[in-house]
């Protein structure tokens, strides 16, 4: 099995239940053989990347995909959580967010996201967006085996 065919797990941390049903359907339309999870929140997010509470047993995510505007942690504190943690700053983040702000995109980059990507409006566009994410991070690039 080649590196594009594996399917790996995604794990999107998004509080917004209309753009988890929008990366939901993307995944679907666009036959993205991933795994998605979810976490609703930044508490959330948190406990599925170090596997605490009810997601003791959740695989290692080989791609996260971070709102930054969260409840509890917002995804700014989440991304720096990652990125300073030798057991999870391997994972490629890519900030997925409404805002389009320059000082958030370059405190993205400051914090070592991989990626930032501004949210489209147009539904068809979102979808797009989802599946160029998953092309690159899945069948151009190559990921570390979590």
């Amino acid at each position: 099995m080649t590196p594009a065919e594996r399917a790996i797990d995604v794990l999107l941390i998004e509080d917004d239940p209309g753009d988890e049903l929008i990366t939901r359907e993307a995944f679907e339309h666009n036959k993205i053989k991933n795994n998605l999870h979810v976490a609703h929140d930044g508490e959330e997010g948190l406990d599925f990347l170090y596997r605490r509470g009810k997601y003791e047993g959740a695989p290692r995510p080989d791609l996260v995909l971070l709102d930054l505007n969260l409840p509890k942690y917002d995804g700014r504190q989440l991304l720096e959580t990652i990125k300073s943690d030798p057991e999870l700053n391997h994972i490629p983040v890519v900030v997925l967010t409404t805002s389009s702000a320059e000082e958030d995109i370059l405190r993205s980059y400051k914090l070592h996201a991989n990626a930032y990507v501004t949210k489209p409006v147009d539904l068809d566009q979102f979808m797009n967006a989802v599946r160029q994410i998953d092309e690159f991070f899945v069948q151009v690039v190559r990921l570390p085996h979590s």
